[in-house]
């Protein structure tokens, strides 16, 4: 520093001018050196931003983490007349100047300071978000996301402006008890909405289930078109739109068909009670070749279950391994061909259900006697 020093007063003494000689209060040495802080500030600023950052962003590129990209975006946030103005708020340290002058540069870079970092405090909320977005496919993550980089966003900018005004001297001890206030006020109104939002990120990042899932839920059923913020549309098999909120999707027991990787399939078959033993292992061999005969279908048990009412009762249980319901229809109507045909050609009956009424005689002698 000394060094500097006699290289001023020499450079202003070769000159024939007084370095000591003041102007608006500065001398010419205060002037000239606040001019070289401001010239070196202002160099050291452009040389991170043209040859610091251009070397980072070269090294970001060939790493597998995104992390270091984001850094670098942030750092190319800081566009030249910032960090202009910056050097020359740095500059200004070295004069001595009070009153509005002082006020002015101060706000001046403080506003913009906190603007900048609201700026920077973005990029890295909405790029993390958005390489979570870029990861995931599911369309309906996607839209969550955006909205909740929307809504970080919204709360940077907030939290921005108080600490301005914080910065500027403003009390703002009343006015987050205000916001405080206003909030639980707010939250109380919009109780509703607030509740259906946040089940709305329930569904999107839990994914009960997904844009195109056939679902049942209570005695609705349909597939879904469109997850909201507020509610979720399915489509009905009869064609008409259904609207549920999503707080009470998000509470209620969902049947999701589209996971379903195979389906469990169970009937009965009844047989009269005169069929012979003999007959009755034919019915349960042909129910078995039904099943197995069938592509789809993959057989778990056939069994003589119970004596029914009004039958004898043969349980059969088979897996289709499609979801596809109408496979599986397909599957159970060969099926039923096939046994009724194979029943039909061995001579057994199956049961229909049946009452049989039994008459005391006298009795009824009694009542007609009585009735004429």
């Amino acid at each position: 520093m000394e060094q500097l020093n006699t290289l001023i007063t020499q450079m202003y003494a070769s000159v024939g001018l007084d370095p000591a000689a003041e102007f608006l209060g500065n001398s010419l040495f205060d002037y000239t050196l606040s001019l070289i802080v401001f010239l070196v500030a202002y160099g050291l600023f452009k040389f991170i931003q043209r040859v610091v950052l251009v070397q980072l962003a070269r090294i970001a590129e060939k790493t597998p983490t995104t992390l270091d990209n984001t850094l670098v975006k942030m750092g190319r946030s800081f566009r030249p007349p910032f960090y202009a103005f910056l050097a020359f708020w740095f500059a200004f340290q070295f004069l001595d100047v009070h009153g509005f002058m002082e006020s002015a540069l101060t706000a001046v870079i403080i506003i913009w300071a906190v603007y900048q970092v609201v700026i920077v405090a973005g990029i890295f909320v909405e790029d993390v978000l958005l390489g979570t977005i870029a990861k995931d496919k599911d369309p309906t993550t996607k839209s969550a996301l955006l909205l909740l980089s929307r809504l970080a966003k919204g709360a940077i900018w907030g939290l921005g402006v108080i600490m301005l005004l914080s910065n500027l001297g403003v009390d703002v001890t009343g006015l987050l008890a205000g916001i405080g206030i206003g909030g639980i006020a707010i939250a109380f109104a919009l109780q509703g909405i607030l509740s259906d939002l946040f089940s709305s990120f329930s569904i999107y990042f839990d994914k009960p289930f997904e844009v195109g899932d056939f679902i049942i839920v209570g005695d609705k059923m349909g597939v879904v078109e469109r997850i909201g913020v507020k509610s979720t549309r399915l489509r009905a098999l009869s064609g008409e739109e259904l609207v549920l909120s999503n707080h009470f999707l998000t509470g209620a027991q969902i049947q999701n068909y589209k996971r379903m990787q195979e389906r469990r399939v169970e009937f009965h078959v009844g047989v009269v009670y005169s069929t012979s033993t003999e007959k009755m292992e034919r019915a349960i061999a042909i129910i078995k070749q039904a099943i197995e005969e069938e592509e789809l279908a993959r057989l778990d048990r056939v069994h003589f279950k119970e004596f029914g009412d009004s039958a004898l009762l043969l349980e059969a249980v088979y897996y289709e391994k499609t979801a596809d319901f109408n496979a599986y229809m397909d599957t159970q109507q060969a099926i039923n061909f096939f046994i009724k045909n194979g029943f039909e050609a061995e001579g057994i009956e199956m049961a229909f259900p049946t009452r049989t009424l039994t008459f005391d005689q006298s009795a009824l002698e009694a009542f007609r006697r009585k009735s004429s």
